[in-house]
């Protein structure tokens, strides 16, 4: 049996004490809620970006980047950010996270300047990047085996599909009826309300031995990591740009840098160990795909419904609301089946099911019929992230010794934020391309047609991007369905 089948090797780290069974479940309410609020914050303000834009007076340019910097902040960061939950305790680590991902929503929720507002989404991911992977890390070491570890990780997936959906629909309430400040100052009361629970009911865990941090480590992949979204950020304005081949150029040299260096030092910020994996390294190679498809695409979809069909930003939510339900239903499936046919064939089919919800998207028009042209494509979708989620969090964690459960966690998060950061990147310039070449093609005073071409373009680039990772979980999710029932017992 491959140690991808195994449950969580417990050498290596300071465990906490085994927890009563209500406590147990207690902590999994406080992790979900801190994955919820994480998650919420990818997707909550783009109902709320276009009042945002038109009241702090940013350009095209810069409303994007309102979603990417934060992505790109938490996703280059989630490396250290769960190195350093593993040494430095992840209940601390925990903690000191959301209080700091709440002071960031507080001054993004009262920014004044478009600045202002960027500066805090940067500091909303870099706390993330310390929250998340201390929330998954507690996660792993809390249900290290047995029946009740496939339920709470059915759980977290489905809050990870389901939580960029959910945002879409709170964001169209506090902005319709309160204002977009709330899409960030609704982190607040949250963020106290988990605190206070965390702080009596979760026990610290972390890592003994060697604690030297990997300062080389964590420099490379920071840079290198940063480095391509931004170059892919400028490809925008041009592919065959200076700037973007440059940037694009050093950051993979970085990170070639960084995995050599990484092979070399003692105690690296990511042994390779964890990602060489042959399991563990297609879930990760599948939550980048998804997590490029799922980010990209739904800033688009929001985008078609405010502007071109002109819904109210509640009336915007609302209507992104079947994908959030198709996902939890499918959820409660999927954790059901899960143990009886195993993750590989759910990880195959889940991105057909999403890659066709996109292609039906694709396929929107100027007129609203929403039934017919979005409707069946959001349940698709939904069907199909609740196939791929549920599963991959799990299998990504498979084996994995407790000592790097931080840093584990922190690769398959930082797989799903970096994979969204330059899904945005790249749909942003494959949207304003196609618009460019529509508006040559058709001159016309009505700018709909043309934005509706490029919200097409880019449905059909995530449908072919997410589609791409059903043959790579096909071939590299190998694990034997005896074999994962068996680490579920």
């Amino acid at each position: 049996m491959s140690d991808s089948a195994l449950p969580v090797r417990t050498s290596g780290t300071s465990q906490a004490t085994p927890r009563p069974a209500r406590s147990k479940w207690l902590a999994l309410v406080i992790i979900a809620l801190a994955q919820l609020t994480v998650v919420l914050d990818g997707t909550i303000v783009n109902v709320a970006l276009p009042d945002a834009q038109a009241a702090l007076g940013m350009s095209d340019s810069d409303r994007s980047w309102v979603v990417t910097l934060y992505a790109l902040a938490f996703g280059s960061l989630l490396l250290l950010g769960g190195r350093i939950a593993d040494y430095w305790g992840r209940k601390r680590s925990f903690i000191v996270g959301m209080a700091g991902f709440a002071l960031a929503s507080g001054i993004g929720g009262l920014a004044t300047t478009g600045g202002m507002l960027l500066a805090a989404r940067g500091a909303q991911g870099v706390f993330a990047a310390l929250l998340a992977p201390a929330a998954l890390a507690m996660l792993n070491v809390t249900f290290p085996k047995g029946p009740d570890r496939a339920k709470a990780f059915a759980v977290y997936g489905t809050i990870a599909g389901g939580g960029a959906a959910i945002g879409l629909v709170l964001g169209g309430v506090l902005t319709e009826y309160f204002s977009w400040h709330w899409c960030l100052l609704v982190n607040v009361p949250i963020a106290i309300v988990a605190i206070a629970m965390a702080i009596p009911i979760l026990t610290e865990s972390k890592a003994d031995g060697d604690t030297r941090y990997d300062v080389p480590g964590a420099l490379l992949v920071t840079l290198g990591l940063g480095s391509i979204v931004y170059g892919f950020s400028r490809a925008s304005l041009g592919w065959d740009r200076l700037d973007t081949i440059g940037f694009l150029a050093l950051g993979v040299a970085l990170l070639v840098v960084f995995v050599l260096v990484e092979g070399r030092v003692s105690n690296p910020l990511l042994p390779l160990r964890v990602v060489a994996n042959r399991v563990r390294g297609g879930a990760y190679i599948t939550s980048l795909l998804v997590g490029a498809a799922l980010l990209g695409g739904l800033l688009y979809l929001t985008l078609y419904f405010q502007i071109v069909l002109k819904f109210t930003p509640l009336h915007s939510g609302l209507s992104s609301l079947p994908m959030t339900a198709s996902i939890i239903a499918g959820a409660t499936i999927v954790s059901r089946i899960l143990p009886k046919v195993g993750p590989r064939i759910l990880m195959t089919i889940g991105p057909v099911f999403a890659a066709g919800g996109l292609f039906w998207l694709s396929h929107l028009t100027v007129e609203n019929e929403y039934f017919v042209q979005i409707l069946p494509g959001q349940i698709l979708l939904g069907l199909g992230l609740a196939m791929v989620f549920v599963p991959m969090q799990n299998v990504a964690l498979s084996g994995i010794e407790a000592r790097d459960s931080g840093v584990g966690s922190a690769a398959v998060t930082a797989t799903q934020q970096i994979g969204g950061s330059i899904g945005t990147a790249v749909f942003t310039a494959i949207y304003s391309s196609a618009v460019a070449a529509y508006v040559i093609a058709n001159p016309s005073q009505n700018p709909l047609p043309s934005l509706v071409s490029g919200y097409s373009s880019v449905f059909m680039a995530a449908s072919i991007t997410v589609l791409c990772a059903a043959p790579i979980a096909f071939i590299l999710v190998n694990v034997k369905r005896r074999a994962f029932a068996g680490s579920q017992r």
